[in-house]
């Protein structure tokens, strides 16, 4: 199979959410979605992930898990490989994906963002599929943990 360029665009902002139906609180999220819906690709494709930032903070994104052979620039930590995308802006990230397959995650590596919404899976499908028949079906679940505030606020509570 041909690879691929497989271009994803967030438009990362606030949203105003309501897990445990008590309370309403400012969350993370990915075009006005949360959970952010998962991203998938083939083994082989190349993912052009643009992130917009909407936030009063800067952000980074971290593909957890894949190397970053010849592109740790694009590893994510903010202020150790790359300073963050400063609030108005935007910046693509290309992650390659012709080493590994199987199921990771894509964060913020910014404070607290990742644990307030800024996160999905992405499953990176392997070029073989001889292991099709193997098994019914696929199954993706994603669990989070929410507390009472945002983890910001409860961080700098903490400190």
């Amino acid at each position: 199979a041909l690879a691929v360029r497989v271009q994803v665009t967030w438009d990362i902002g606030y949203l105003n959410i309501s897990r445990d139906g008590l309370s309403t609180w400012r969350a993370i999220g990915a075009n006005g979605q949360l959970p952010i819906p998962p991203i998938y690709v083939t083994q082989g494709d190349v993912l052009e992930l643009t992130a917009i930032n909407h936030l009063d903070m800067p952000v980074t994104l971290h593909a957890h898990g894949l190397f970053q052979r010849n592109s740790t620039y694009y590893d994510g930590p903010a202020l150790i490989t790359e300073c963050g995308i400063p609030p108005g802006s935007q910046f693509t990230y290309i992650i390659e994906t012709r080493d590994q397959s199987g199921t990771y995650w894509v964060h913020s590596h910014y404070r607290m963002e990742g644990i307030d919404g800024l996160r999905t899976a992405l499953v990176i499908l392997d070029q073989d599929m001889s292991l099709l028949d193997e098994y019914d079906e696929d199954v993706l679940l994603t669990l989070e943990d929410w507390g009472q505030e945002p983890n910001n606020d409860l961080m700098e509570r903490l400190q």
